[in-house]
């Protein structure tokens, strides 16, 4: 009996072990097996294009849109909505006091959208006007920008010629914004009737004797009114708009102008207004230092630099017409893109040899010195209010010299 029992186990258990065996051929195919006794088909897949291409290709996930081109100092935009209210709905007379009264508020109605459609004309031929001699203007400076970057003679009369007929240009468009001021005031104007308006015909819908299709009247026509509010507020808004940048732009370009007037003076370009780049948030120069010829010599770094940390730029003035101009310029620029906000030390140092009278007369010499180097730099555009003046004396200097420290 204990031997059936035994067998019985020994079948049972290589039932079992056989069926584990087909559970996991099924489930988890032996990867290392034998191939298989029946051939498998073989199907030819052509190669891709990218695998037919002798240089590796890719296709990139997303292309941003192109982006229109930035002209440095190019015009601000301007507006370019064109403002036409939609037309009235004619109305049906009732007969009634209050279709009357419909009647005269869609006539009101009628004739302010009249006077819009007026002022977007106007506004239209500003704007007009105002890209041409934006343009001209542009001609203008940049034919003197060319001339000066290629070397010219000091005060050139064919660049003083264009620079009073870029003068005249710039006025113009002042003129335009003067024109865009006026045209806000009528649209104001419009704005209070429209008020007045709607308020006006909210307040029909309290009056007695009034039929059906009076108040059906009265919607369409409050509607609409509501409608034209809303144009002329747009209206008004894309004209403060204008006249703000346009505003801006022409008090940087009238700076930028007067640092002109001193390039084509010194026949060499220098760039735009200092008080322009005061306010301008670029990226910090790495470079420090500046080294003139014998005349001028800059030194120190342009960079958040105390009072007592040396010099930010030190002219000599040991021959007759120091050309420094250009040098000064490109160390006040870069000190202004470290520090939009410095406020400028000019010091007048005179040598400390020779007799009393001859301190005295180098001292006279160095302030004169420093007062040229203070108009040239207003000249460029960095308020007077930025830049205090001191003298002193310095056995160290063996001429008049002017020192720049940043604050």
């Amino acid at each position: 009996m204990a031997q059936l029992t035994r067998h019985a186990t020994i079948i049972a258990a290589a039932a079992i072990l056989g069926g584990c065996s087909f559970i996991s051929d099924t489930l988890f195919p032996d990867l290392f097996g034998d191939e298989p006794a029946a051939p498998r088909e073989q199907v030819q897949i052509p190669p891709s294009p990218a695998e037919r291409a002798q240089q590796p290709s890719y296709t990139p996930a997303y292309t941003p849109p192109a982006r229109p081109p930035v002209t440095a100092g190019a015009p601000p935009p301007m507006g370019t909505t064109t403002f036409q209210p939609t037309p009235v709905t004619p109305g049906q007379p009732t007969g009634t006091l209050v279709g009357r009264k419909v009647a005269q508020l869609r006539g009101d109605l009628i004739q302010m959208q009249g006077s819009i459609t007026r002022h977007n004309t106007r506004l239209q031929k500003v704007r007009n006007l105002t890209v041409q001699n934006s343009q001209r203007y542009h001609g203008t400076v940049a034919a003197i920008n060319s001339r000066l970057q290629v070397g010219t003679t000091p005060g050139n009369p064919v660049l003083v010629s264009q620079w009073n007929a870029a003068q005249i240009q710039l006025d113009q468009i002042s003129g335009d914004i003067a024109r865009m001021n006026t045209l806000a005031n009528g649209v104001a104007s419009d704005s209070a009737m429209a008020g007045y308006l709607l308020e006006s015909t909210r307040a029909t819908y309290g009056l007695t004797g009034a039929v059906d299709e009076d108040h059906r009247q009265l919607a369409i026509l409050e509607d609409e009114v509501n409608r034209t509010v809303v144009l002329i507020d747009r209206l008004l808004n894309e004209l403060s708009e204008d006249i703000n940048r346009q505003s801006n732009y022409i008090g940087s370009e009238r700076k930028n102008l007067t640092t002109l007037s001193l390039a084509i003076k010194n026949g060499e370009i220098l760039g735009t207004s200092l008080s322009n780049r005061a306010f301008a948030r670029m990226a910090p120069s790495r470079r420090g230092g500046f080294q003139g010829g014998p005349g001028a010599v800059m030194t120190g770094r342009a960079g958040p630099v105390g009072r007592t940390s040396g010099p930010l730029v030190v002219i000599r003035f040991d021959r007759p017409d120091v050309e420094y101009q250009q040098a000064l310029y490109m160390a006040m620029r870069r000190a202004l893109e470290r520090r939009p906000q410095a406020v400028f030390d000019l010091v007048a140092v005179t040598p400390h040899m020779g007799s009393p009278a001859q301190v005295a007369l180098g001292s006279s010499t160095s302030k004169r010195n420093a007062e040229n180097v203070l108009r040239t730099l207003t000249d460029m555009g960095l308020p007077a209010d930025r830049v205090n003046m001191s003298a002193t004396t310095s056995p160290d200097a063996q001429t008049s010299e002017v020192h720049i420290y940043v604050r």
